[in-house]
C-alpha cells in the first residue's frame, strides 16, 4: 500500500511501480519524494528535474526487464551512476513525447569486479563499480587501469563509458574508449547485447561496444564492461612549474613530449585558481611569489623518471624559485592537490557554468586571454577559473556569476571555441547543457546520422530523453 500511494503521488501508473517492484524487489524501488529528490540534482547543482521513481536493479537481466517495462508504458528511463557528471546528463529532463516524469535507473548495485586476468591484462567490471575500486583491484594484481579522474571515489565505470571520460592520463594512454575491449548492455526493447570475451581482434561486423562508448545512455544501458589494463609503474615523479603565459606552457609541453618517454600527465592552471584552492582548502602555496600560470608534469616508469625529467629541462629557462619536485607519495599527493581541488573550490563559491572544451594545441595561447575577454563582455563581474589537461588541448572553463538558466556565457564561450577549430566537449559529453550548440561541432549530416542510429535502437526515445541530441 505504501508503494501504491507513493506511486500515485508521483503521478506514476500503479501497475508500473508494482511491475518494477516485482523485478527488483520492493525495497529497491524508491518512491518517497524526499528520497527521490536526492537523485534528481546534478553535482554542479545547475541541472535538476522530476523523477517518478528510482529503481536499483542488481544484474543485467533486471536492467533489461526494467527498461522493457518502461518502454511498454512509454515512460522515459534516466540512467545514473555516481552522478558526478557536469553537463546534466544523469538527471531527469522533461520530455513531452513520453508519459509523465521518467524513472531513474541507478546502477549502484551493479558494482561487481571480476578476477583480474593477468595473462590478457584485462578485467570485467560492473557499470556501478567505482573507478577507485577498479584501480585497487588492478593494482593488487600488479596492473593499472590507466584512466584517472579527480572524482575517482564516486565516478562509476558505466558513467565513464557513457561519456567516454578522459582524465589526466590521456596524453599517455588515451581516454576511456581506448580501454574498452567489450561491453554488456540492455537495449531499449529489453534485449541484451554482450561482448565480454576480451578478444583483441574480432572483425565480425559493427563494433556495438564502441558505438555505446560516448553515447551518454541514449542507445543502451551499459551494465558491464571488459577493460584493458596496463603495467603498474611503481616509480613516479611530479614537477610543478611556474610560467609566464599559456603560450610558454604549450611550448614547454611540446618540448617535453619529445624528451620524456614516461610522460603521463601535463596539467595547466592559473594564478586565480591557485589562490582560490589555497583559500578554500587551507593549502600553503608552493612558493611565496605567485606565478601567472602553473604547469604540473608527471612521469612514471619502472625506475625513477626524475633524472630524465631534470635532463629534459636542463637546457630551458626554468625559474628554480618557481619549481617544486616530488617523488614520494605524500609529496606527489600535495602537488596534485593544487590541481585536483579546483572543482570543489569553484563549487564552494557558487553554481558554475562548466564548459569543458578542447582546442588545437597551437591556439591555446590565443584562446586563454580571448575567452577571459569574452566572458567579461557577456557576464561583467563574473569569476572565470580555467584549468585543464594541456597535453591534449582540453581546457575546463568555469564561470561563476550568471544564473543557472542564463546561457549567454555558454554561447559566447562555445562559439569562440568553434571559431578556433575546437570542440564544444572534450570529455564530459553534451548532456543537457550543450544540446543547443551541438551543431557547432557536428555537421547536419553527422547529426542526422546520429538521429538515425538513435531511432533504430530506441524508436520511442525512452533512454535518457533530452540528452545529447537537440
Amino acid at each position: 500500500m505504501v508503494l501504491r500511494d507513493a506511486a500515485q503521488r508521483q503521478g506514476a501508473p500503479t501497475d508500473l511501480a508494482e511491475t518494477l517492484a516485482a523485478i527488483v524487489g520492493t525495497t529497491q524501488v524508491l518512491s518517497d519524494p524526499s528520497v527521490v529528490e536526492s537523485f534528481t540534482t546534478d553535482w554542479t547543482r545547475r541541472f535538476q528535474g522530476p523523477a517518478r521513481l528510482v529503481v536499483r536493479p542488481a544484474d543485467t537481466a533486471a536492467v533489461a526487464a526494467v527498461i522493457k517495462a518502461c518502454s511498454e508504458a512509454r515512460v522515459g528511463v534516466v540512467i545514473q551512476g555516481g552522478n558526478t557528471g557536469l553537463v546534466g546528463g544523469s538527471v531527469p529532463a522533461a520530455h513531452p513525447g513520453l508519459e509523465g516524469p521518467p524513472v531513474l535507473l541507478s546502477t549502484s548495485r551493479l558494482d561487481s569486479i571480476g578476477p583480474v586476468d593477468t595473462v590478457a591484462s584485462q578485467v570485467t567490471a560492473g557499470a556501478g563499480a567505482t573507478l577507485a575500486a577498479l584501480q585497487r583491484a588492478a593494482r593488487a594484481a600488479g596492473l593499472e587501469f590507466p584512466v584517472d579522474l579527480g572524482a575517482r571515489d564516486s565516478a562509476t565505470i558505466g558513467g565513464m563509458i557513457a561519456t567516454n571520460a578522459g582524465g589526466v592520463h590521456v596524453i599517455r594512454y588515451g581516454g576511456t574508449r581506448a580501454q574498452v575491449v567489450g561491453v554488456e548492455a540492455a537495449l531499449a526493447d529489453g534485449q541484451v547485447v554482450s561482448r565480454l570475451g576480451g578478444l583483441v581482434k574480432d572483425n565480425t561486423g559493427y563494433d556495438l561496444s564502441q558505438l555505446l562508448v560516448g553515447s551518454e545512455g541514449t542507445l543502451g544501458v551499459v551494465t558491464a564492461a571488459r577493460l584493458r589494463l596496463v603495467p603498474h609503474m611503481a616509480e613516479r615523479a611530479v614537477l610543478l612549474l611556474g610560467l609566464a603565459s599559456t603560450a610558454a606552457v604549450t611550448e614547454l609541453v611540446a618540448h617535453l613530449r619529445g624528451h620524456l618517454s614516461g610522460l603521463s600527465a601535463a596539467e595547466i592552471f592559473y594564478r586565480e585558481g591557485m589562490e582560490l584552492v589555497c583559500r578554500h582548502s587551507g593549502l600553503t602555496p608552493p612558493w611565496p611569489e605567485a606565478s601567472e600560470v602553473y604547469l604540473l608534469i608527471e612521469c612514471s616508469g619502472r625506475t625513477s623518471p626524475l633524472e630524465e625529467m631534470l635532463e629534459a629541462l636542463s637546457d630551458l629557462e626554468v625559474d628554480d624559485a618557481a619549481t617544486a619536485v616530488a617523488t614520494d607519495s605524500s609529496g606527489i599527493e600535495r602537488l596534485w592537490s593544487y590541481r585536483e581541488r579546483h572543482t570543489e573550490s569553484v563549487s564552494a563559491i557558487g553554481v558554475p557554468h562548466k564548459l569543458d572544451v578542447t582546442l588545437p594545441l597551437g591556439v591555446l595561447g590565443e584562446f586563454e586571454p580571448a575567452v577571459r575577454r569574452r566572458v567579461e563582455e557577456v557576464a561583467p563581474g563574473s569569476t572565470a577559473i580555467l584549468w585543464g589537461h594541456v597535453g591534449d588541448g582540453n581546457i575546463h572553463v568555469n564561470v561563476v556569476g550568471p544564473g543557472p538558466e542564463d546561457e549567454r556565457v555558454d554561447s559566447a564561450v562555445l562559439e569562440l571555441v568553434a571559431g578556433l577549430g575546437g570542440s564544444i566537449s572534450a570529455e564530459h559529453g553534451i548532456g543537457r547543457a550543450k544540446t543547443a550548440w551541438l551543431g557547432l561541432s557536428r555537421s547536419e549530416a553527422e547529426i542526422a546520422a546520429m538521429r538515425a542510429i538513435k531511432t533504430a535502437l530506441d524508436p520511442e526515445g525512452i533512454l535518457n530523453p533530452g540528452v545529447l541530441l537537440p
